[in-house]
């Protein structure tokens, strides 16, 4: 999940980055673009495609495509290797679209969100404390699926950082609230009442709950700010940020999902430390699953067809995840233990 699932997650290279590659830097390269905009832009320019110009295409841009497709057309014909251009492999583009294959996958994990988050609605119950939260990150999953969409149907300075930015957002929000519910930080109705064999109700936590929100919004305040106001987008670092982020999150709950023998934390408050019921194991298989189809990105190879590359197969394998991840939150909300809180 991008967060996307997504996105919020184990992250080793989360996004593309563009630098110059050897195609783009090529004097043939360089040549037939130069030869295409004195003949086809300027005070002659010919007019775009709609589809082109919906998709904000200018003369020069297609220029730049189509001396790309044409180099590559004669390397394929001849046998040589793909060349990457701008820091991305050559592919076919299909009605404006510059990745197709990860525009439809990003749109895939936004249904896939959309979908979880009805589920939310209908099977969480509207008194659970963790439900609002729920709900405001598949949402902000969605905002994060779409500019990745967005993103990948034209690369653009300005849709770069909206899907950087909204996917960072996702893997923080999703961070935060796997400690409010993991350390039991969410806010219970004042009505609440354990049963007569659970604890008496403990003090309220809000004041960790605000000060946590605090942290987290100065957090993503500070970050946006970073990569705004720097003269070069810093690509390592915000790698490196969405990294520690997904690793924190998917280390928590793997400590969630440990078995009863190894257990140092209460699942459930109303609970003792050894009650596991079985759906907490899927904790545990979101966690190997993401971390796997991670690992596509760290496997790059020239795209099939001109159409399919790791990056893409990565949004593919995301968006089934997501559907175990909301089944599982769905099961978490509804254990017994939370009605003994009367929710």
């Amino acid at each position: 999940m991008k967060i996307a699932f997504a996105t919020f997650l184990t992250l080793f290279t989360l996004f593309s980055v563009t630098f110059a590659s050897s195609g783009d830097r090529s004097p043939l390269f360089t040549g037939c673009v130069g030869r295409c905009n004195v003949h086809h832009c300027g005070m002659n320019e010919v007019g775009l495609k709609v589809w082109l110009r919906v998709t904000r295409w200018s003369c020069v841009d297609d220029c730049k495509y189509l001396c790309m497709a044409e180099i590559t057309d004669t390397d394929v014909r001849n046998g040589k290797p793909l060349q990457q251009y701008y820091g991305k492999w050559p592919f076919y583009r299909f009605l404006g679209m510059q990745e197709p294959a990860s525009v439809v996958f990003s749109l895939l994990n936004l249904w896939a969100h959309k979908r979880g988050r009805e589920a939310i609605r209908r099977k969480i119950s509207e008194h659970h404390p963790m439900r609002p939260y729920y709900l405001m990150w598949s949402a902000i999953s969605i905002n994060a699926w779409f500019w990745s969409g967005i993103f990948h149907t034209r690369d653009t300075p300005r849709t770069e950082k909206l899907d950087y930015f909204s996917a960072a957002l996702s893997i923080l929000y999703g961070l935060y609230i796997a400690i409010l519910r993991l350390f039991h930080l969410y806010p219970l109705p004042q009505t609440s009442r354990l049963t007569l064999s659970a604890k008496p109700s403990q003090p309220s936590n809000s004041w960790k709950r605000i000060s946590i929100t605090i942290l987290f919004s100065i957090m993503y305040i500070a970050h946006v700010s970073y990569l705004l106001f720097l003269p070069r987008f810093d690509y390592t670092y915000n790698i490196v940020f969405n990294t520690v982020l997904g690793v924190s999150h998917n280390i928590l709950w793997a400590i969630y999902a440990l078995p009863t023998s190894m257990s140092f934390i209460r699942r459930f408050p109303s609970q003792p430390k050894s009650y596991r019921p079985k759906f907490v194991s899927k904790a545990a298989w979101f966690v190997v699953l993401m971390t796997a189809a991670t690992s596509l990105e760290l496997f790059d190879f020239q795209p099939w067809a001109r159409t399919i590359d790791a990056h893409s197969l990565w949004h593919l394998a995301t968006a089934p995840i997501a559907f175990l991840w909301y089944q599982f939150l769905i099961e978490d909300s509804n254990d017994i233990s939370w009605r003994e809180q009367r929710l």
